[in-house]
């Protein structure tokens, strides 16, 4: 069984951005809240060279019904040419907070 409910993550090069993406998911109904984190440093690989920069999460509480459309609106949003977007189940929790997440990203 699938879960109902889902966190989607991303990264970006500033708290700015972060805060963007955060206000537009919600502000769009397209997640319930966001959390920012960070500064923090990323290690990844790009075009070939390992690189080391600073970035900020956004955690976008949704339900898994919401996660294309918000998947999508944070694609045109975001500054990165390939932007992570990973969606992770949430297994459990508080019944009143789920239920709540769920009235708002109701369409």
């Amino acid at each position: 069984m699938a879960a109902a409910h889902v966190i989607v993550t991303s990264t970006t090069d500033s708290e700015a951005a972060a805060r963007e993406l955060a206000a537009q998911a919600v502000d769009a109904r397209l997640g319930a809240c966001a959390q920012i984190v960070g500064p923090m440093t990323s290690v990844y690989r790009w075009e070939g060279a390992v690189r080391t920069d600073q970035e900020w999460r956004v955690e976008i509480k949704t339900t898994a019904e919401r996660v294309p459309a918000l998947t999508e609106r944070l694609r045109q949003l975001h500054g990165y040419d390939l932007p992570e977007i990973i969606a992770t189940p949430i297994e459990g929790g508080s019944a009143e907070y789920l239920a709540w997440l769920s009235e708002e990203t109701a369409r």
